[in-house]
């Protein structure tokens, strides 16, 4: 059995770009940092701060577009994947980006963060991914 999946809870380090393919399908991309600290021997607080580039795919990508800003507190699930393409000085270039196929906004109401009820899209591996908001999130 395998497995390739990527959980991260972290800021928006940029607004997403939704773009259309040329078949019709929506794409967002964007970056989520993620920042990890610890103590060290002397006793002196470390912090590392690790940046994620982060795809999404037909209606989730469209609602992360309408609903995610940068600096929104997001947690993001999905798998990893890895592009290989040859730049335009003929030199072989690598990407690793999560390709997302769950989100949750962790902005609480009236932080900047968005309200948006759950919805449903299909990624390009044929599972059902939710976008889900806190419940305190949702107006009723």
């Amino acid at each position: 059995m395998d497995l390739n999946k990527a959980q991260i809870i972290g800021r928006l380090t940029r607004d997403p770009e939704v773009r259309t393919t040329p078949n019709g399908a929506s794409v967002a991309s964007f970056g989520v940092a993620t920042n990890f600290t610890w103590t060290n021997q002397q006793g002196q607080k470390q912090e590392q701060v690790e940046f994620h580039n982060v795809v999404a795919w037909r209606k989730l990508a469209e609602i992360i577009g309408q609903y995610l800003k940068k600096g929104a507190k997001v947690y993001i699930e999905g798998r990893l994947q890895t592009r290989t393409w040859e730049g335009n000085d003929g030199q072989k270039r690598n990407r690793t980006e999560i390709v997302a196929d769950n989100m949750i906004m962790l902005d609480s109401k009236g932080s900047g963060g968005a309200t948006v009820p759950p919805t449903e899209s299909k990624p390009t591996n044929n599972e059902e991914p939710t976008i889900q908001v806190e419940d305190s999130d949702i107006p009723f």
